[in-house]
């Protein structure tokens, strides 16, 4: 679903960069929504699928810490907290991304005037939003075809009898029905509140800015300004490499000048790059067997046919 809705965005604007953009939610209202729920989805929340998956994954680790012998509790604690942790971290990205694409005002202007997409763009990702409303009410039912898959490619003995599952699919059960309940009463407050908003007289005005009588579309958040807080908590793994002449206090009118930031990841610089690096170069000795020339790719099909051939028949295969 997510892929779908930056796929509109990006068919609309021709852009990838996300500081470019911002206010999209008035030219694309249903992409916004459609991107918020994936969102919600993605980072756990009810009613949708990813609570129903992430609620099975800490159950599990729940009933893991019971269990014998203090390594497993240990091991089973610390899944717990880092799964806690990962989610708070997908939040964070999920609730950055559509603040700076769909809230807010355009931080530039586009060539062409996004506006919404066609419905044949927008059909697939009402099909994926209804199948992930059907999860969240309704887990038991996908829970047993899961155990049914399970069981006919696992044939372990505890996976036999379904019947040992029966709590499980209760409990799943349960979490469907006060999913719905969740949803229901969500609904029924923001009815009320527009009800009575309605009753009352819509005042408009611009946003408090301090003092300052000329704001422009430069001075809102930025992705970056919105992660700040994480990131210098982070700041002993992504180091941040910035360049920007700092202004002087005898500089009354300063000049203009332009601030970049990176951030450097420690473990995507110092392991994961080294080891793609090394493989690369092993790989670079087998360049010679992708040359270009058809004639060699004829002499590999003979070879691997050869190569079945004496094979069976020698029974190697």
């Amino acid at each position: 679903l997510l892929f779908f809705a930056v796929g509109s965005v990006y068919q609309q604007t021709h852009t990838r960069d996300m500081e470019k953009l911002g206010g999209l939610i008035r030219q694309m209202p249903q992409t916004a929504v459609l991107f918020l729920i994936g969102a919600i989805a993605i980072g756990g929340l009810p009613p949708l699928n990813g609570f129903i998956s992430e609620f099975l994954i800490y159950n599990g680790f729940l009933i893991g810490i019971h269990t014998i012998g203090l390594t497993h509790s240990t091991l089973m604690i610390l899944s717990l907290a880092s799964l806690a942790f990962i989610g708070g971290l997908s939040l964070l990205t999920f609730t950055k991304t559509f603040g700076t694409v769909f809230l807010g005002n355009p931080r530039q202007i586009l060539v062409h005037p996004p506006t919404e997409v066609s419905l044949w763009m927008r059909a697939p990702q009402y099909f994926i939003v209804a199948i992930m409303f059907s999860i969240g009410f309704f887990p038991q039912f996908y829970f047993g075809i899961t155990l049914q898959i399970i069981q006919s490619v696992i044939p372990v003995s505890s996976l036999t009898n379904l019947e040992t599952f029966t709590p499980m699919l209760t409990l799943m059960e349960n979490v469907g029905r006060y999913s719905m309940l969740f949803l229901i009463l969500l609904i029924g407050v923001f009815l009320i509140r527009n009800y009575f908003v309605k009753l009352r007289p819509l005042v408009q005005n611009t946003t408090w800015g301090c003092g300052y009588v000329t704001p422009n579309v430069q001075m809102q958040y930025t992705g970056k300004s919105y992660s700040k807080s994480l990131s210098k908590l982070l700041s002993f793994i992504v180091k941040e490499n910035k360049k920007y002449l700092e202004i002087n206090t005898n500089d009354i009118f300063p000049e203009s000048r332009k601030h970049t930031s990176h951030y450097a990841d420690f473990f995507e610089n110092n392991i994961f790059e080294k080891v793609t690096k090394l493989v690369l170069r092993g790989l670079n000795y087998f360049q010679f067997i992708q040359n270009g020339k058809v004639q060699m790719y004829i002499v590999y099909g003979i070879f691997f046919i050869l190569l079945v051939f004496f094979g069976t028949l020698f029974n190697l295969i």
